[in-house]
């Protein structure tokens, strides 16, 4: 089933927005695969909005490619995506226009989803913008309905920046992602918001459809089309550890090219990227919060095989100890079993709990467990 689990790719937009061209897409498809983004599951290279020209061919009324930034067309650059055994990813809107004013697909959308499929698109990213005022579930179940048409298997990420809570309706179109968060930003307040601003929306993740909480800016350091001043190591840390803990898609946003050392094996590490896919899929839920220090949270998740993730963030300004009550899990003291955590990270484990265990973090940073019950 396509979206048995949370895709993991690349995304244009946040390091290049409009600036993209045909040799930098080749150039990040060889990066995807020469420093072993690949291998570790990131699989869709993926173009976002400015990739055309601003009028539709007056002949066919198809988009097509900007002539100057993408002379090969995009039938050529998808076939040098799959060449490397990448897939390619594209992008539109359910708009007259796109977000950046490039033709949208509103009316044309079987059109679209035919050209689309002619390119040899395996990913679709369905924007929001100027879009007449109407019920815009219409909108996106004509579109899942169109690719469908094709008779090309395509992954269809729904994006309405937030609105109209896609999470309720999502599924029910045909998408296998939804976006229910504004645009993500390369500070620490916005991924944090991001977050903490999801966990009720967690719940309407499932295999086939999941809740997508906009691409990474681990590793951007400031630069890019949605560089703000950018986040250290342990901010990053903390962004791609709750991306995994939280089930949600893996798209890294910082120019690849450039990837390399603590950041590069953080986001190709395997326990992480096992914890993010594991296969039923569970939403995570809060299992302790300081009463008199704000910003200490953990959360857990239950895996397969028996087992379960336990993450502790430090969201605030303060260095302290995040609480991890295992009653709040369904663990009672009397119940005969405890817990031993394994850090995902160090490998470490802990002596067997039994009621409460405290994670010493500065601010901003985390740490990430595997944990199995005992009979003790």
């Amino acid at each position: 089933m396509l979206g048995s689990v949370p895709p993991m790719g690349f995304n244009t937009w946040n390091t290049f927005g409009q600036n993209i061209d045909e040799n930098t897409v080749k150039e990040l498809a060889d990066s995807m695969v020469n420093k072993g983004l690949l291998d570790a599951g990131y699989s869709y290279l993926c173009i976002d909005d400015c990739w055309s020209e601003k009028k539709r061919d007056p002949q066919t009324g198809k988009i097509v490619a900007d002539k100057v930034r993408f002379p090969s067309g995009m039938k050529a650059l998808g076939d040098y995506i799959h060449s490397k055994g990448l897939k390619f990813g594209m992008y539109s809107c359910a708009g007259a226009l796109t977000c950046a004013r490039y033709p949208g697909s509103f009316g044309k959308e079987y059109l679209d989803a035919q050209t689309f499929a002619e390119y040899g698109c395996d990913y679709l990213k369905y924007d929001y913008c100027f879009r007449p005022s109407c019920d815009s579930r219409i909108l996106y179940r004509r579109m899942g309905m169109a690719l469908r048409a094709t008779g090309r298997e395509m992954m269809y990420s729904i994006c309405t920046g937030g609105y109209e809570h896609p999470e309720k309706w999502a599924r029910s179109a045909g998408g296998q992602l939804y976006r229910s968060t504004p645009d993500i930003e390369d500070s620490y307040e916005s991924f944090k918001n991001i977050a903490e601003s999801q966990l009720s929306n967690l719940c309407f993740s499932a295999p086939g459809c999941f809740n997508d909480m906009d691409m990474l800016t681990v590793g951007m350091y400031g630069e890019g089309n949605v560089g703000n001043g950018g986040c250290s190591f342990a901010e990053y840390k903390t962004q791609f550890v709750l991306w995994c803990l939280f089930g949600v898609p893996l798209m890294l946003g910082c120019d690849i090219r450039k990837l390399d050392g603590d950041v590069l094996d953080l986001v190709t590490n395997k326990n992480l990227i096992a914890l993010n896919r594991d296969p039923e899929c569970r939403p995570p839920f809060e299992v302790g919060a300081h009463p008199w220090l704000p910003g200490k949270k953990s959360f857990m998740r239950f895996l397969s095989n028996g087992e379960y993730a336990v993450g502790f963030f430090n969201f605030g300004q303060q260095r302290g100890s995040v609480p991890f009550y295992l009653f709040n899990a369904g663990l009672t003291e009397n119940s005969g079993y405890g817990m031993i955590l394994e850090n995902l990270l160090t490998g470490e484990k802990t002596e067997v709990l039994t009621d409460v265990y405290e994670q010493e973090l500065e601010p901003h940073d985390c740490a990430v467990y595997k944990a199995k019950l005992i009979k003790i």
